[in-house]
């Protein structure tokens, strides 16, 4: 992308998301007294484990891409690219489509040769979107009665995300899976699919828990369904480029009837604890990079003093035995190294050899 692409986007979102906190403030109305006396009434309690959830849900996240990328014959450590993923899911608080080019590009760039090419690696991303699509599909009944709709929608979607999920697969056989087709390969081992799967699942169970905590902290009597419905709504408007807002708009939508003030104040919580969340996860890879760099840097200096005590005891070693006559340096050799000399016993004991002044310099 380019910086004047770059720049418009940015911009986009930046008014987006104006124009959501505007239409959030117009739905409060005088309601703003309300909404801080709900916001107040959270314990940090629930703020914590509220951040623990969404921590739950982006690791589980990341450890799908993992699957996805190394069926693609991505050969990446898993806690590189967990460091990479921290960093796109930062950007996913801003939006979703600049967290996902963070991501991918990050990973291309810290290990190039380790992950595949950058389409290859972009479309890793399809079949994690798949599974999460189907998923919300098949609870979208929890939409119907919130928004109206036709109690049959749900199986009409989950049969076109089937058809659209096993048409990519042909077509990516076909393709020979070659290409930036490769990133779908996870689809054709059943094995790491359903792995890959379940951890996909396993991070809508914690979005889910997290919606009906924030709700019920803020006294609301909202069920699980609830939830359910508001996540998926969140993740439709997470398609439009609004920014922050996305949370508080999905639950006044879906459960403005429940008071709006209150569903707000749930909204807000909603985004500052993913906010928290995803800062926990990139402070870990922050400090999980800096460990490696020590260790990194105790090795090459452990490496450099080895280096240099075996300088020194060759240096030594040579200095000790030329001082011997021939014959005595001989049997001396013969006897204690076995016959070796003493140009060969400074070649072993140091990737050096020691030069007519009794220096060691460099082979």
């Amino acid at each position: 992308m380019t910086s004047v692409g770059a720049c418009r986007r940015a911009g986009v979102i930046l008014v987006g998301s104006i124009a959501g906190f505007g239409l959030l403030a117009l739905a409060l109305g005088g309601r703003w007294t309300a909404l801080t006396h709900a916001l107040a009434a959270v314990p940090l309690v629930t703020i914590a484990a509220a951040a623990l959830l969404q921590l739950v849900s982006l690791v589980g996240r990341s450890e799908a891409w993992n699957r996805c990328v190394r069926s693609a014959g991505g050969t990446v450590s898993r806690d590189q690219l967990y460091r990479v993923a921290s960093l796109g899911y930062l950007g996913n608080i801003v939006n979703g489509e600049l967290g996902f080019a963070i991501r991918t590009a990050a990973l291309r760039r810290v290990a190039p040769d380790r992950t595949p090419k950058l389409g290859a690696l972009a479309v890793t991303e399809v079949p994690i979107v798949l599974v999460e699509a189907a998923l919300a599909v098949l609870v979208t009944f929890t939409l119907v009665g919130p928004l109206g709709l036709p109690w049959w929608l749900p199986i009409p979607c989950f049969a076109l995300m089937a058809a659209l999920g096993l048409g990519l697969r042909r077509l990516a056989l076909r393709r020979g899976l070659a290409g930036w087709w490769r990133g779908l390969t996870i689809l054709h081992d059943r094995n790491e699919r359903a792995r890959m799967a379940g951890f996909v699942l396993l991070s809508m169970i914690a979005q889910i828990l997290r919606n009906w905590i924030l709700l019920r902290a803020v006294g609301v009597d909202a069920s699980v369904f609830d939830a359910t419905a508001v996540l998926v709504a969140t993740a439709v408007l997470g398609l439009l480029p609004i920014g922050p807002s996305v949370g508080a708009g999905a639950f006044v939508l879906i459960l403005g009837a429940h008071g709006v003030a209150a569903v707000a104040s749930a909204g807000l919580l909603l985004a500052g604890t993913g906010a928290l969340g995803a800062l926990a996860y990139a402070s870990w890879a922050l400090a999980d990079h800096l460990w490696d760099s020590r260790a990194h840097l105790n090795r090459r200096v452990s490496h450099h003093v080895r280096t240099r005590r075996a300088q020194t005891a060759a240096g030594g070693m040579g200095a000790a035995l030329t001082t011997l006559s021939t014959e005595r340096r001989r049997r001396v050799e013969t006897a204690y190294f076995g016959g070796v000399t003493l140009e060969q016993l400074v070649l072993i004991l140091s990737p050096y050899h020691g030069a007519s002044t009794g220096r060691l310099e460099p082979a």
